[in-house]
């Protein structure tokens, strides 16, 4: 399992996020802000085996733009 940086970073409207799994899994790609708190989940179920990527539009589950500043994904699968 790999979770790569997202590019590009920073970012303006968007990011893309790649993440590689070795075999086909139920997973979760979520992105969160530097208090730990989930802002959106990018993917989320099962997936295939092979590299893949998720967009980041800068926006949170509810569809509002997130302020500037640092957040971090955590992919979860298996």
């Amino acid at each position: 399992f790999a979770l790569r940086p997202g590019y590009p970073n920073p970012f303006n409207e968007q990011t893309v996020i790649p993440y590689e799994l070795p075999e086909p899994a139920a997973m979760e790609l979520a992105v969160y802000d530097v208090l730990g708190q989930r802002v959106r989940t990018l993917v989320q179920g099962r997936r295939p085996a092979g590299a893949q990527q998720a967009l980041w539009d800068g926006r949170d589950d509810a569809g509002r733009s997130v302020g500037s500043g640092v957040y971090m994904c955590r992919l979860r699968a298996g």
